[in-house]
């Protein structure tokens, strides 16, 4: 009896300081990501007995999920098979990604407090905040980065700002400060980094937000959100925030780029390389090609003069839909775009089932889903292993919290 109380407690410990570290470790370490995946999966089997009937008892409502990581893995392994510039290792992303059920598997063995991933994402928030501001203003760098890219970092510690805005829900009162301040500190991170692709997914989130504007009942929720939508508009108007000088000179690299200046600019740049994904998709609509063919047919517009030599420099087209295109053809933009859509409409539909119960980690959901699809439209966000494990990682986790959240109330 107490062998087992002891275990039982042990899991207990287990599983909610893993789901705190997942986001908690995702942007101040390099082995963070890695290190929980390895540790899901070992938990998932120490609890398959309890895990896999629970999963299989949830299995129509998340096949949709399931299908779409599901499929990008079958079509790697197909395009690994037909196709003679394919390589080995193009498998490594979608099987791991797909292998992420695991974390749904966990949570509905365990049945964590869903607090644990919050106080993980606040943390993680502040925690990427404090080191991307070290290396902004007291180490002088432009566009830090932290251990990654600047675009990458301000991506991720925005998408986890605008998830913990979801976790005010689950917190009463004044607590409600606590989730507030990793939303701030998430927008402060963003803004750090010097990262323009995130104010799309925040024009997006506000749009969620305004659609389910229960999360800012309350007086204390509703300042919070005028602060961070302050702090936003008075980042353009503070010169040591340097987004004036990012948005100004956006507007002029696409004067230059349209007036047949310059080209070699952040903006003129993307203009480029999708001038040359669109030559490459051309040749190969359907199934899309591989690296090396990709690079032999990008110098060839080179040698045709239709696009410029630096793209040669480039190691993706900065769109995951032309990126999609490119590598997967009209095949492969369909496997990557359902587990964006797939995921979304599974966590609308558990906010339209529940009114209360799985409001937060579906709104959470919802959220990560529109971040990423809006950083993809000037990033390659899905281009990182660090950036693909964060997402899919987390998509199993708040569908498993959303199928628990449905079990408690039922």
């Amino acid at each position: 009896m107490n062998n087992t109380l002891a275990k039982s407690r042990a899991g207990t410990v287990l599983i909610h300081s893993l789901i705190f570290l997942f986001p908690f470790l995702v942007l101040i370490t390099n082995f963070g990501v890695g290190l929980c995946s390895f540790a899901f999966l070992l938990t998932a089997l120490l609890y398959r007995r309890q895990g896999w009937p629970a999963l299989v008892r949830h299995l129509t409502e998340i096949r949709g999920v399931l299908i779409a990581f599901g499929g990008v893995a079958l079509l790697a392994l197909v395009a690994l098979a037909l196709r003679d510039d394919a390589r080995l290792r193009e498998l490594e992303r979608p099987i791991r990604m797909f292998a992420a059920v695991t974390v749904t598997l966990t949570v509905l063995a365990c049945r964590p407090n869903r607090k644990a991933l919050w106080w993980g994402l606040i943390a993680g928030a502040v925690a990427g905040c404090v080191f991307i501001g070290w290396q902004r203003w007291a180490m002088g760098l432009e566009r830090p980065g932290g251990l990654i890219n600047s675009i990458t970092f301000g991506d991720i510690v925005l998408c986890m700002g605008l998830m913990c805005l979801a976790g005010m829900l689950d917190f009463s009162g004044r607590a409600a400060l606590w989730p507030g301040l990793g939303a701030l500190a998430g927008l402060t991170g963003s803004i750090a980094t010097g990262t323009r692709g995130g104010w799309i997914a925040i024009l997006l989130a506000g749009v969620l937000l305004m659609r389910h504007g229960h999360v800012l009942r309350g007086r204390l929720r509703k300042g919070l959100a005028l602060l961070a939508l302050a702090l936003l508009v008075s980042t353009y108007f503070i010169p040591q925030t340097g987004a004036r000088v990012r948005i100004d000179q956006g507007i002029s690299d696409v004067e230059q780029y349209l007036g047949g200046g310059e080209t070699y600019t952040s903006v003129g740049i993307r203009f480029e390389l999708w001038r040359a994904a669109v030559g490459v998709i051309k040749q190969h609509p359907l199934l899309g090609a591989g690296a090396p063919t990709v690079k032999a047919e990008m110098e060839q517009l080179v040698a045709e003069r239709k696009v410029h030599p630096y793209v040669l420099d480039f190691d993706h087209f900065h769109n995951d839909i032309l990126q999609s295109l490119v590598s997967g053809g009209v095949i492969g933009l369909l496997a990557w775009g359902l587990t964006l859509l797939l995921p979304f409409l599974f966590f609308l539909k558990q906010m339209r089932k529940d009114k209360c119960a799985a409001n937060a980690p579906a709104l959470a959901g919802m959220l990560l889903v529109v971040s990423y699809f809006s950083f993809g439209l000037t990033e390659v966000i899905f281009w990182s292993m660090r950036s693909n494990m964060f997402y899919s990682m987390m998509v199993f986790l708040l569908v498993g919290l959303c199928l628990n959240a449905k079990d408690e109330r039922a």
